[in-house]
């Protein structure tokens, strides 16, 4: 029996029109075959048991829903799947967002985090979200992670939050993370590397019980700029920055040329590889990992992951979707949850 945290843990609706209802049905039906953490889906109750119904059909399964409170989660959840209801009604069918998309989705993440920071849930883990969707309807956040950081506040400080994508293979982590590559050369300094290695190194030993985290950090440009030939950045921003933090006595490396760091052996040396922008982290796990790779938050009072993959519209409702993301993260954030409780 795998450790598990005492509270359950509190799954968002994701896009209501995506796979989110479908991959967390799927997951529940996999409970006693996988030793899944308890989990609940805060949502609206008749979309998700609307839902259920038609997936129980394709799937061949009867899916069972329970309206509870976070409070009786843990019981209910071996028989049925839990749902708490958030208050937002939720009417897009899959693959057909509508207005009602976006009020549910972000009701589904405010409900999972104050149900974290009341102690009522042990972590925090969010379907997909579609950003086009939430954009038409005036959210101003990049995505997921700065909307949580913005949840995260205290006394009107928002926490640094910190990306990572995580699998059994491979770490990874962007410095820049949802800006154009043109904003990301701009954003680049040596105080936010230095700031964003601080705080992955600090969670790996808190939330992953790597004693002394060894951290690979990229260059920016061709072979790590060779020498100043084919850019000045490494030495000009990267390189300062290892200098603090081999100061801090955190196990920082580089700047290593990008093209080489990801091969088998290369990733023997490392627990986690810090890039200085989002596609030159991503594509590495991606292609590694697709399938199981969780994305990670660091840098907030509370744990959340998250399937690695979008809201897949094409298949959403059809009983296609493959719930194995999702699946690592929940046994993740349940993992995260036991080594800090």
């Amino acid at each position: 029996m795998a450790t598990v945290p005492a509270k359950p843990l509190a799954l968002t609706l994701g896009e209501p029109a995506g796979i989110g209802p479908d991959i967390t049905i799927a997951a529940w039906l996999r409970r006693r075959e996988l030793d899944l953490p308890a989990f609940y889906l805060l949502g609206d109750e008749a979309l998700i048991a609307q839902r259920a119904r038609a997936l129980g059909k394709v799937l061949g399964a009867d899916v069972t829903i329970a309206t509870v409170s976070p409070g009786e989660a843990a019981t209910a959840f071996a028989d049925a799947l839990p749902v708490v209801a958030t208050g937002e009604q939720a009417t897009a069918a899959p693959g057909k967002p509508d207005a009602s998309s976006a009020p549910a989705a972000l009701a589904s993440i405010r409900q999972a985090v104050s149900d974290v920071r009341a102690g009522l849930a042990s972590a925090v883990v969010t379907n997909p979200i579609a950003k086009s969707v939430l954009y038409r309807a005036g959210f101003r956040h990049p995505g997921h992670t700065e909307f949580l950081a913005e949840l995260a506040a205290s006394d009107g400080r928002v926490p640094q939050p910190v990306m990572m994508l995580w699998s059994p293979r491979l770490a990874v982590v962007p410095v820049t993370i949802h800006v154009s590559l043109r904003d990301a050369l701009a954003q680049l300094t040596s105080d936010l590397i230095i700031s964003t290695v601080r705080i992955v190194a600090t969670e790996l030993k808190s939330r992953f019980g790597i004693a002394r985290p060894r951290i690979a950090i990229s260059g920016l440009n061709p072979h790590a700029g060779e020498d100043g030939s084919l850019g000045h950045e490494e030495q000009t921003v990267i390189a300062p920055a290892l200098k603090v933090l081999r100061n801090d006595g955190i196990d920082a490396r580089g700047p290593l040329p990008a093209d080489t760091m990801f091969h088998e052996a290369a990733r023997s040396t490392y627990d986690c590889a810090v890039c200085m922008y989002h596609d030159q982290a991503l594509i590495p796990i991606k292609t590694m990992a697709f399938d199981d790779a969780v994305n990670v938050t660091l840098g907030l009072p509370f744990i959340r992951t998250s399937p690695d993959h979008g809201t897949a519209f094409d298949i959403a409702g059809t009983g296609k979707a493959n719930p194995a993301s999702l699946i690592a993260a929940l046994k993740l954030a349940s993992r995260m949850a036991a080594a800090n409780s």
